[in-house]
């Protein structure tokens, strides 16, 4: 095994570290948003993430992720909200006033 090969390696171990990461946050928001929307009696109807970046928190260094989401609370308007998170933490939850039946 020469260095070259070493470095393949690494470099498609981190690509998979870091797949495995996204798909954690990812999970993690889309059971938030359907634990909150279930609690607020909202219909979710899509989630997107909008960014992801490193950077630290509370001395951590950890990705920072926003992802966009569509809800409706009558079924007919359509809402859009952010949800920002820190790693699987969830900081920051965002729905505009909307219309309810």
């Amino acid at each position: 095994m020469n260095l070259f090969d070493l470095v393949v390696l690494l470099s498609v171990v981190v690509v998979c570290l870091l797949f495995w990461r996204f798909r954690a946050i990812a999970e993690t928001a889309n059971q938030h948003l359907n634990d909150y929307c279930e609690r607020q009696n909202l219909q979710l109807l899509s989630i997107a993430r909008i960014k992801t970046r490193i950077g630290s928190y509370r001395g951590k260094l950890d990705f920072h992720s926003e992802f966009s989401f569509e809800f409706s609370g009558n079924g007919e308007d359509s809402y859009q909200g952010v949800l920002t998170m820190v790693g699987l933490k969830t900081l920051d939850l965002y729905t505009p006033a909307y219309r309810i039946q």
